[in-house]
């Protein structure tokens, strides 16, 4: 494996396995994260939005975040998550993931409490000097409820610790200011799997993907067919996954994305509430996508 930049690339946003009795399913959580590594993705964020973090205990967390560390030996980075809206909690949770093994840390936006660009700063501000961890922002207005606006960013990017962030505004203008603005070295990512052909063409450095639990090495190629400049390959993938990124949102993330995993016999198709498995009408879209790309035997389509 060459050399990378930590962080750069491909990263997925790994999805919580449980078993039937709705407990963390340990053995699964060790062969995906496995499975990840040997299909060639660049670094793996365990315990985000995609792993239903929001259910999750601060134990539970930790356990996940030491399973992934423990089986991928340090082969790729491990970025986890730690957000939230109270930022005591959310420096509790950094320290949590630096004991576990994480290589940099994941924090959303505040949510729910809406906080000013101002308090956003001192939040993020508060984890950066209270954690030796790197810290990638969260950019999700789509979930928070509010925007971390392009100058907050260009100011957090001032900040020790702080060395990109994962946009998922879904504004293609707004990702643009965001590279136009910030210091080269600062790493700004794609948040939405559909817009990361876009988001490497105007400089940004890859993806956190919800399809790479779905497709990891096709992901993985496509974002590194955009590293090297070739958007003709990178557009050929793009096209033959696109109806699969926009059925991953069908209903609300990680719904889809877990339901196609249980159909491919990766995981048990077991969510927590408030989560609930998709509707009958969307799992056939998804079963039918998924015949298509190949990602399930003929057999699962009965």
């Amino acid at each position: 494996m060459t050399s990378r930049r930590p962080f750069t690339g491909c990263g997925t946003a790994l999805v919580t396995p449980f078993t039937a009795n709705g407990r963390v399913d340990e053995a699964a959580v060790r062969r995906l994260a496995r499975r990840q590594v040997e299909a060639g993705m660049h670094f793996l964020v365990p315990v985000g939005t995609t792993g239903e973090a929001p259910t999750l205990s601060p134990a539970e967390k930790r356990l996940v975040i030491e399973l992934v560390v423990d089986e991928v030996k340090g082969v790729v980075p491990v970025l986890a998550g730690a957000g939230g809206y109270n930022t005591a909690e959310v420096i509790e949770g950094a320290h949590a993931a630096a004991d576990a093994g994480a290589t940099g840390i994941l924090s959303v936006s505040p949510y729910y409490s809406k906080p000013t660009q101002e308090g956003i700063f001192q939040h993020y501000a508060s984890i950066a000097a209270n954690t030796n961890l790197p810290i990638m922002l969260y950019n999700v207005p789509g979930r928070t409820g509010s925007n971390i606006e392009p100058a907050t960013t260009e100011r957090l990017a001032q900040v020790p610790q702080i060395i990109g962030i994962k946009e998922a505004s879904g504004n293609v203008f707004q990702m643009a200011d965001v590279r136009r603005r910030v210091p080269a070295e600062f790493l700004v990512l794609s948040g939405d799997d559909t817009l990361t052909l876009p988001m490497m063409a105007l400089g940004g450095e890859g993806v956190i993907s919800v399809a790479g639990n779905e497709v990891p090495a096709d992901m993985a190629r496509m974002v590194e067919a955009c590293e090297r400049g070739d958007f003709a390959a990178a557009r050929l993938i793009h096209e033959r996954l696109l109806p699969l990124l926009q059925a991953n949102f069908l209903e609300s993330n990680p719904g889809p994305v877990k339901a196609v995993m249980a159909l491919a016999g990766l995981l048990e198709p077991v969510y927590r509430l408030p989560l609930v498995a998709p509707t009958s009408g969307t799992l056939q879209s998804l079963r039918r996508i998924a015949l298509e790309l190949g990602l399930l035997a003929e057999t699962a389509s009965a």
